[in-house]
């Protein structure tokens, strides 16, 4: 996935010049009409803008150039990433939303050549979507290790019966990986699942709904669908990896994936912050003096300045460390950054709406969407309380050895 390849620092500066005016001449002026739908109206024009970036070589930022990508390292894609967040569906037109990345990369590290060939390639090409299946409405979602979804085998193929919810973007996917319990009697709660490709367009899976997020259902990418399985016979050659690695995987799945998530939420602070900072000024009161005059209001933006500039440090620093030595090695920072962008992103929002008053709420501003759409990411991919357990836990280990 994420290239060797070392470019030039002006060269990459000017890299990165190119996607800043992709997104704010391109896909800025669309973004609000888009959320607001239907977002399927506007699939001919967001597949004329990936055709746009592959003429201009910054399709797959993340990909390798022979994978048809820019070759970026992950460091230099945390970068390319905050610039994407910007706009709702930057991710999506450069061809590394979530949560196809996740599973181009999985497929990259664990899927079998006949895997790549039939899935991964077509991913990387942008020819098809994806989903992730491992969440479940009856179980914590906190702890994945507990799932009721079984793959049972059966011969060459496995009989998959279960029922799933956030799967987002099923609608419209082709495919999805889906987290099955295999070896219920094994040993290790960390060894009874196993992953498993699933194509969408066999019986017995079911899409139930696109599940309403605080009013809104959204549609194809722009989904998190509510699914099942009854009786889906899959070969066994679709198992990536080995039997009982589902979790294993799903932890090098969701390494890289929480950097991303990080700093397109720190790309949607900026874009929030800007909006922000117009509003004061433009905005007059009594006597006609600009809100930005208000102390509480210049609190509020250097607040949220100090807060997105220690969030990117402190992300960045953390793709460097993993790039350097691994996910295992960042264990801490990984919890750290998650729980700790994720509050700023909320912060810095819902100061922006406070700035924008009555306006804020209303859909005439991607504000509301992103307040119903990212509150979530103190929720996804482990909730802030149990990243924060977590990080304690690790830090008193020290303190605990020295007594």
């Amino acid at each position: 996935m994420h290239s060797a390849q070392n470019i030039p620092k002006d060269d990459f500066s000017a890299l990165l010049s190119r996607y800043r005016e992709f997104v704010k001449s391109k896909l800025f002026p669309i973004d609000l009409s888009l959320v607001n739908g239907p977002f399927r109206s506007f699939l001919p024009q967001l597949e004329s803008l990936r055709s746009d970036a592959k003429s201009q070589g910054l399709f797959a930022p993340h990909l390798s150039t022979e994978d048809g990508g820019v070759g970026l390292n992950l460091v230099q894609f945390a970068q390319v990433s905050e610039i994407l967040g910007q706009s709702p569906v930057g991710h999506y037109v450069f061809n590394c939303q979530a949560p196809d990345i996740g599973n181009m990369e999985l497929l990259h590290l664990f899927g079998s050549e006949t895997q790549q060939k039939t899935w991964l390639k077509p991913l990387q090409e942008g020819k098809i979507r994806s989903c992730f299946a491992m969440t479940e409405p009856a179980h914590a979602g906190s702890n994945p290790i507990i799932m009721g979804t079984s793959a049972v085998r059966e011969g060459d193929c496995y009989r998959i019966n279960g029922h799933k919810w956030f799967t987002t973007a099923a609608d419209g996917a082709a495919f999805t990986i889906v987290m099955a319990v295999t070896n219920p009697d094994a040993d290790s709660a960390y060894q009874r699942a196993s992953m498993l490709i699933v194509p969408l367009d066999i019986p017995g899976f079911k899409l139930i709904r696109n599940i309403p997020i605080m009013g809104d259902a959204g549609e194809d990418y722009l989904s998190h669908a509510e699914i099942r399985f009854e009786d889906c016979l899959v070969p066994a050659e679709n198992m990536i990896g080995e039997e009982g690695q589902g979790f294993a995987l799903a932890q090098e799945r969701l390494g890289p994936g929480r950097i991303h998530h990080c700093m397109r939420w720190i790309g949607i602070c900026e874009r929030a912050f800007d909006m922000m900072c117009q509003r004061a000024v433009s905005r007059q009161l009594d006597f006609g003096k600009p809100l930005a005059e208000k102390q509480t209001i210049q609190n509020w933006i250097a607040e949220s300045r100090a807060e997105i500039k220690a969030s990117r440090l402190m992300v960045m620093d953390t793709a460097e460390k993993m790039q350097q030595h691994g996910a295992k090695a960042v264990r801490e920072d990984i919890s750290t950054i998650k729980f700790f962008v994720a509050d700023v992103l909320m912060k810095v929002i819902d100061r922006a709406i406070q700035v924008h008053g009555a306006l804020g709420i209303t859909d005439d501003t991607l504000l509301s969407f992103w307040y119903r759409h990212e509150r979530g990411a103190r929720i996804y991919d482990g909730p802030d309380e149990v990243h924060k357990s977590a990080l304690a836990r690790s830090i008193l280990k020290n303190y605990r050895r020295n007594e």
